[in-house]
C-alpha cells in the first residue's frame, strides 16, 4: 500500500502552494484573454469566471497558516483580485478595503504582531506592516503592489491624508519630510517582481504610473477651478506626459486651452485644442472652449460655427471603447461636475448656447430656427430634464419660451411668435388663479413658483408686440393692457407682506 502523506506535512503545503500559484496564473490568463475578445459578452462571462475563481483560491489560502512562504502568493491574488473586481465594478468598493486589511493582518500573524490591528486605523496597519517589511523582503514585492491598491482606493475616496503618510513611508530613504503628492509618487521606487514570481493583471510600477496620472489630472483641474492658473498649468503638463489614454488626452488638452485662454495666451491655448479634437472623438469638451475662446477673441463667426459642431457632436450616440481590466486612469477620477469647465451638457444645453449667443449677436433669424428646434426638442420628451449652462442661474423652460418669441419677433415671424405665446399661456395661465405652482412640464415639482405671473405678463407683452408688427394696433393693446393688469393686480399674500413691512417701518 502507498504511503500516503499528511495534508498538513511541509510536502503537501509545497504541493499545494505549485497548485494553487499555477492557478492564480491560470486565471490571470483567462483574464487576458476575456480582456482580448471582441464580443462582448463573451469578455464579460470570461473575466467574471476568473474573477470567481481568484476569490475561491483566495479562500483556499487564507485557511493555511499565515506563513512567509505562503504570503508571496497570497498577496499577489489578493491584488489580481481587487484589480479585476474594481474593474468589473468600475470602481472601488468599502470590502475590498476589507480585502486589503486582511492581507496587512496576515502579514503581522507571521511577526506574532496581532495587537496592531486597527488600533490606528487601516492607516496604522500599513505603518506596522512596513516597519517589519525590512524583516521579509520576499515579500515586499507583493506588499508594495498592494499598497498600490490601497493608494487608488484612498485617492478616490479622498483621504490624501492617509495617502501622503503612506507614500512617505514607501519612500522613506528619499522624501521623507515631503508632503507634495506628485513628488512622492515620482519618488516611488517599486521593487521589480521576481522572474519566477506569480503571475499579475497589472505590477506596482505600472499601477504607481497610473496614480501618478490620475493625481496630476485631478489636481491640476482642481487648481484650474481655484483659479491657481500656472500651478495647473504645471499638473496638468504633468498628466499629458504620464500614462495618459487618448480619451483621457482629450480632457487633458482642453483643460491645457482653458488654462492658457485665462492666463491670456489665446494662440497657444488653441494649439491644444486643435490637438484634443485630433486625439479622439470625444468632441464636446475642446469644441466648447474653442467656442468661449473666439468669443474672447470677438471672432463670432468661429464662435458659432463651434457652438453648431458641438450640438452635432452631441447628437452622436458613441459605443464606448472596451476597457482594459486593469486600473486604469479613469477609474480613478470622479465623476463629472457641473460646474467643471470641461463640462460640456447635454445636446439641449449646447443648443440653449448657440440659440442665445446667436441672438445676443444680431442673428436673430438663426436665433428664431435655433429656439423652434430647442423647444421641440424639450417638448418630445426626449430630454425632459433641462438646466441650461451655466448652472442655476439660469432659464427655465417658461422663459425658453420667452426667449424663442422674441427672437421670432425680432427676425420678423411675428405669426410663429405668436403662437409660441400661444402654447405658453396655455401651459401657464391657468396656474395664476392657484397661487401659482412650478410648472410640471418644466420641472415636475409642487413648490410654488412666484414667477408664473411675471411669465404670463410677458407673454402677453410680446404678443403685443408681435401684434404691432402685423399692423393690428388693437390687438395689441388689448395685449398690452393684459400685461400691466398682471403687473399690478397684487395678491392678498403681497398685500400680507406690505402690511407687515409698514408696520415694522412704522
Amino acid at each position: 500500500m502507498a504511503h500516503q502523506t499528511p495534508l498538513g506535512s511541509s510536502a503537501s503545503h509545497v504541493s499545494c502552494l505549485d497548485l494553487w500559484r499555477e492557478k492564480n496564473d491560470q486565471l490571470v490568463r483567462q483574464a487576458k484573454v476575456a480582456q482580448d475578445s471582441s464580443l462582448p459578452m463573451r469578455r464579460q462571462q470570461l473575466a467574471q469566471d476568473a474573477l470567481e475563481g481568484l476569490r475561491g483560491l483566495l479562500c483556499s489560502l487564507r485557511g493555511l497558516p499565515a506563513t512567509v512562504s505562503v504570503l508571496p502568493l497570497e498577496l499577489t491574488v489578493i491584488c489580481n483580485f481587487i484589480t479585476l473586481r474594481a474593474n468589473l465594478a468600475q470602481g472601488f468598493t468599502e470590502d475590498l478595503a476589507q480585502d486589503i486589511q486582511q492581507g496587512l493582518e496576515r502579514v503581522l500573524e507571521t511577526q506574532g504582531q496581532l495587537e496592531a490591528r486597527l488600533e490606528h486605523g487601516l492607516w496604522g496597519l500599513w505603518d506596522s506592516t512596513l516597519r517589519v517589511s525590512s524583516l521579509l523582503p520576499e515579500l515586499l514585492p507583493a506588499l508594495h503592489h498592494l499598497a498600490g491598491l490601497q493608494a487608488a482606493l484612498w485617492l478616490t475616496t479622498n483621504r490624501l491624508g492617509d495617502l501622503t503618510l503612506l507614500l512617505q513611508t514607501l519612500t522613506v530613504s528619499q522624501s521623507r519630510a515631503s508632503e507634495d503628492m506628485l513628488l512622492l509618487l515620482k519618488t516611488w521606487r517599486p521593487p521589480a517582481e521576481e522572474s519566477d514570481a506569480p503571475l499579475t493583471l497589472q505590477d506596482a510600477r505600472g499601477l504607481r504610473d497610473v496614480l501618478l496620472t490620475a493625481f496630476a489630472y485631478r489636481q491640476g483641474l482642481q487648481e484650474l477651478i481655484t483659479g491657481s492658473l500656472p500651478k495647473a498649468l504645471s499638473s496638468l503638463h504633468e498628466a499629458a506626459s504620464g500614462l495618459c489614454p487618448r480619451s483621457l488626452l482629450v480632457q487633458v488638452y482642453t483643460a491645457l486651452g482653458t488654462c492658457l485662454r485665462k492666463m491670456g495666451s489665446p494662440q497657444r491655448a488653441l494649439l491644444y485644442l486643435v490637438a484634443a479634437l485630433k486625439e479622439g472623438s470625444t468632441w464636446g469638451p475642446p469644441l466648447l472652449e474653442a467656442s468661449r475662446l473666439y468669443q474672447q477673441l470677438g471672432n463670432i463667426a468661429a464662435e458659432i460655427e463651434s457652438l453648431e459642431l458641438l450640438v452635432e457632436a452631441l447628437s452622436i450616440t458613441r459605443i464606448p471603447e472596451a476597457r482594459q481590466l486593469l486600473i486604469e486612469v479613469e477609474l480613478l477620477l470622479p465623476q463629472p461636475d457641473p460646474a467643471s469647465p470641461l463640462h460640456c451638457g447635454t445636446q439641449s444645453q449646447a443648443k440653449y448656447l448657440l440659440a442665445s449667443r446667436c441672438l445676443q449677436t444680431g442673428r436673430a433669424a438663426d436665433a428664431a430656427e435655433h429656439y423652434l428646434d430647442l423647444l421641440a426638442l424639450l417638448l418630445d420628451g426626449s430630454e425632459p430634464k433641462f438646466s441650461p449652462p451655466p448652472c442655476p442661474p439660469g432659464p427655465c423652460v417658461p422663459e425658453l419660451f420667452l426667449e424663442a418669441a422674441a427672437a421670432l419677433i425680432q427676425a420678423g415671424r411675428a405669426q410663429d411668435a405668436l403662437t409660441v405665446c400661444e402654447e405658453l399661456l396655455s401651459r401657464t395661465s391657468f396656474l395664476l388663479p392657484k397661487r401659482p405652482r412650478l410648472w410640471e412640464d418644466a420641472r415636475r415639482r409642487t413648490k410654488e413658483s412666484p414667477h408664473c405671473s411675471h411669465w404670463v405678463s410677458a407673454t402677453h407683452l410680446l404678443q403685443g408686440q408681435a401684434w404691432v408688427q402685423l399692423g393690428a394696433q388693437k390687438e395689441a393693446i388689448s395685449e398690452y393692457s393684459r400685461c400691466l393688469e398682471l403687473l399690478f393686480r397684487a395678491t392678498p399674500k403681497d398685500k400680507e407682506q406690505d402690511s407687515e413691512e409698514a408696520g415694522s417701518e412704522g
